[in-house]
């Protein structure tokens, strides 16, 4: 047994889904901190300077993720099933920011929890079932749009309604076994006690280990694998383009020209791709290594736990930008909705659920067709709607 003093810290010890996995704490005593301890959190200014910095990243996260939906439910061009993807993707960033991230800025902040023992369970389950959904989402996300690109003849067929709203339900089901059930029923505890002011998530070395493999590094692993199928099918579909060309000897300007636009095109898939994975990794994988380190060894600072903590929550502010900006109907629908004093003409259908696996209801002129050739030499469309596979591959 140890003795444990919380406030020799700069952070108080937040209760995340990240920094909690970590937290096997077996101590029994502990000691208070005083503002005269050099220890003692952050200066006024710091902790100003500190949260005006997190608020302003929960204003993002949320002020983005909003107006996913937002556009997603009122714009026609963009009422395809596998946008309900990115609703759900935004749903779980959206409690990310306002759920767990704000009452995490006043945690860490002021170093005490002062919203009762009850309501720290209901918190920190959330952290731990919103940051899963968040991961799981994009890893649904990921196997949509490989078979959106690998397959467009069937996709259709194969994504219906009730297959799109399963994909939802398991991904929110999978996020709260893993959070509320164990959490709640006291499965992940060490035995240890809690101060009445403070709100920690002690867990087990097991539930760490168990709990980081399924809300990241399976859902990791399958993304990497899905991602890099996707982009050696791009580069194939680009070879297949190019000696096509050359077989039927069309090789004039205007082919020319298109045939650089396929592999340009086929360059934005793999830049977007790249973005996506590369944020994704950026944001979440220094946590989940560490957490895996310090569910052995526990030698880890606290403060390192927060750092990363906040950094995976960031990845929450960034998806918006990944999955909708870089897409020219997600832009336009932003602008519409921000910039437009009168949208009722561009954004009819405010109330309709409507969705469609192919293309919007009523949507003429408003969808790009992009080509892919197929093995058998016929040509499948692809609308552009699709934040990934809009930029996949074209061909004529």
């Amino acid at each position: 047994m140890t003795n444990y003093t919380i406030l020799k810290l700069p952070f108080s010890t937040s209760t995340t889904d990240s920094v909690t996995y970590a937290g096997n704490f077996t101590t029994t005593n502990y000691t208070s901190a005083t503002p005269e301890d050099p220890y003692f959190g952050y200066s006024v200014a710091e902790r100003v300077i500190i949260g005006i910095i997190l608020v302003t990243i929960i204003f993002l996260a949320i002020s983005g993720n909003i107006l996913v939906c937002i556009a997603v439910f009122t714009d026609r061009r963009l009422k395809h099933l596998n946008n309900l993807f990115l609703v759900s993707l935004a749903i779980a960033d959206l409690l990310v920011a306002g759920v767990v991230m704000t009452f995490a800025v006043v945690n860490d902040i002021s170093g005490t929890w002062m919203f009762g023992s009850v309501f720290c369970n209901i918190w920190v389950s959330s952290d731990v079932m919103c940051s899963t959904a968040s991961i799981l989402n994009l890893c649904v996300i990921s196997l949509d749009r490989y078979i959106h690109i690998r397959d467009p003849l069937k996709y259709a067929r194969l994504m219906t309604w009730k297959k799109v709203a399963a994909m939802i339900a398991f991904v929110w089901i999978m996020s709260v076994i893993i959070s509320f059930l164990p959490i709640h029923l006291g499965w992940h505890r060490n035995n240890s006690q809690q101060p009445p002011d403070k709100c920690i998530l002690e867990i087990s070395g097991t539930y760490a280990i168990v709990s980081s493999t399924i809300s990241f590094y399976i859902p990791c692993i399958v993304m990497l694998a899905l991602y890099c199928k996707l982009y050696m099918y791009a580069r194939q579909q680009v070879k297949s383009i190019k000696s096509t060309l050359v077989g039927n000897h069309l090789q004039d300007s205007k082919n020319s020209g298109k045939g650089t636009s396929s592999k340009v095109s086929d360059h934005k898939a793999a830049v977007t791709l790249g973005i996506i994975m590369g944020v994704f990794l950026f944001c979440w994988l220094p946590f989940f290594i560490l957490n895996l380190i310090e569910a052995y060894c526990r030698c880890a600072p606290i403060i390192l736990f927060q750092i990363l903590t906040w950094l995976g929550y960031v990845n929450s502010c960034l998806n918006p930008i990944i999955y909708s900006i870089f897409n020219q109907e997600f832009r336009s629908a932003f602008k519409k909705i921000l910039f437009q004093k009168t949208c009722h003409v561009c954004m009819d259908d405010r109330a309709s659920f409507d969705f469609s696996p192919s293309k919007a209801k009523n949507g003429r002129n408003h969808m790009r067709k992009e080509y892919l050739i197929v093995e058998n030499g016929s040509k499948a469309s692809r609308d552009s709607t699709d934040p990934l596979c809009s930029d996949a591959v074209t061909a004529v």
